[in-house]
């Protein structure tokens, strides 16, 4: 009888013990097949471990006994990705639009879109205090990056920019956006001197501060990258780096010789695949990534075809977002058939480029342009669509899912916490039912998704769904 008793003493001691090796986490995933986007490898059967706002580790499914988790996720025949990047949206349309703006937020989550880039419009402070709140937990959206107000010539058309004409002017203007902290430095070319385009690169270089623009007509693809430009914004701008009359064109329009509208003709007749391929070369070289916005191309183009007055998706989109829509629209309205034709001719020849830039070895980053102004691109949902574009245009699934989880960290600097799943990494995931390795819709088949380790089933994500389109309709 003392036997048995010290037996059970010893037994209970043992349990005790194990239990209290147990490693305590608060989220496990188990059973799902991780795939190691780098190398489009599955991994079968892996566990996932978090804790507070970051991963423990990935394990193999025999150390399951090894952890002791206060919520589980079963992701039996599910596939597992790192949290999505949207590289190119906006927040904008005024102060009366502030609050349909900040509505936005859950889509993007609700899409397995755990970062995203804000990429300029009039509503900086705003986005500047958001990206702080998300930061602090104090307001609920995917990661926030921003460039603050972006750079701009004088008598600029886009309200909220930062006009500059003098060397003098953008020192002082860099100063202060790296005293609002912003992410990076955004350029357009409506109305800024070339000379001036190439001194904030090369200024803002000198800084330590990337930078993400399109690219003057006046100027080269060569000139902009060789300056240091981080990124090129849209695909129109590769198209006429490909172009044997490239330095003719730019030429011309810093003389006032020629308009951009006149020269897009210029550019796709004398479009070179070698040539391009050179140019290409040359921007991989100087660490140029492209962000070729494909969903708001297309859809512009091919207005003629689908209005998109009968998306569904509208449904989570403010009235008053909705109206900015507008201005695109009732441009393209005017166009006659040859002007269509041109639009389609365009898109076709500039998405057809995809392959061409992977080729060469530049970095392609995924981008909506989402947002205000950009009509029926919609945040969230427009991600995916973009990864099909990218897809049809000719690259695989792998690469196309690579564009929207890797280069975005690269970009900004933060591959300490974004880009995989490991030890020490944002704990940032997302659950899928079907491979996307396969097929790239199957981005969309959205199980759970985990966003800085707090957990999001189906069933949260219908009801942040629910709860913009109730928002969005008042």
């Amino acid at each position: 009888m003392r036997n048995l008793f010290l037996c059970l003493i010893f037994l209970i001691s043992i349990s005790e013990f194990t239990f209290a090796q147990k490693q305590n986490v608060d989220v496990l995933i188990k059973s799902g097949n991780l795939i190691d986007v780098r190398t489009g490898k599955v991994l079968p059967k892996k566990i996932i471990a978090t804790r507070g706002k970051t991963i423990v580790g990935v394990f193999d499914e025999s150390r399951l006994k090894d952890f002791q988790a206060k919520t589980v996720v079963d992701a039996s025949g599910k596939f597992i990705i790192p949290g999505l990047w949207d590289m190119h949206v906006h927040f904008g349309g005024g102060d009366t639009l502030i609050e349909k703006n900040k509505n936005l937020f859950p889509l993007y989550v609700a899409h397995g879109i755990t970062a995203i880039r804000d990429a300029a419009a009039d509503l900086s402070p705003n986005v500047l205090q958001w990206r702080d709140q998300i930061g602090k937990g104090e307001l609920m959206g995917p990661t926030l990056f921003t460039s603050g107000p972006k750079l701009e010539g004088y008598k600029s058309s886009w309200v909220g920019d930062i006009e500059v004409s003098t060397n003098g002017e953008v020192d002082k203007m860099l100063d202060s956006l790296q005293g609002l902290k912003v992410d990076f430095v955004k350029i357009t070319d409506n109305a800024i001197k070339p000379d001036i385009y190439l001194y904030i690169l090369q200024e803002a270089k000198k800084r330590g501060m990337k930078t993400s623009g399109h690219v003057p007509f006046a100027l080269t693809m060569d000139e902009v990258t060789s300056a240091g430009l981080g990124s090129v914004e849209h695909m129109s701008y590769v198209l006429k780096a490909g172009s044997t009359r490239d330095k003719e064109v730019a030429d011309k329009v810093r003389n006032g010789q020629l308009t951009t509208r006149l020269a897009s003709p210029m550019v796709m007749q004398s479009f070179d695949e070698a040539t391009a391929l050179a140019v290409y070369q040359r921007m991989a070289k100087n660490g140029t990534f492209v962000v070729p916005t494909l969903n708001i191309s297309r859809t512009v183009a091919y207005l003629d075809q689908d209005s998109h007055q009968n998306d569904s998706y509208l449904q989570y989109i403010g009235q008053g977002l909705k109206n900015t829509y507008a201005w695109r629209v009732n441009r393209v309205a005017k166009d006659g058939p040859e002007a269509i034709a041109e639009r389609h001719a365009v898109y076709e020849k500039s998405a057809s480029l995809l392959p061409l830039l992977h080729k060469a070895g530049v970095t392609i980053m995924a981008g909506t342009d989402a947002g205000f102004l950009n009509s029926y691109v919609y945040p969230g949902v427009g991600l995916h669509h973009e990864l099909g574009y990218f897809v049809k245009a000719g690259l695989t699934p792998l690469q196309a899912l690579q564009s929207a989880i890797i280069p975005g960290p690269v970009f900004l600097g933060k591959t300490a916490l974004y880009g995989d799943i490991a030890p020490g990494k944002s704990a940032d995931i997302v659950l899928l039912d079907k491979n996307p390795l396969a097929d790239i819709s199957a981005t969309q088949a959205i199980n759970t998704v985990i966003l800085r380790g707090t957990v999001y089933n189906r069933k949260a994500l219908d009801g942040l769904l629910a709860e913009v389109k109730k928002k969005a309709s008042k």
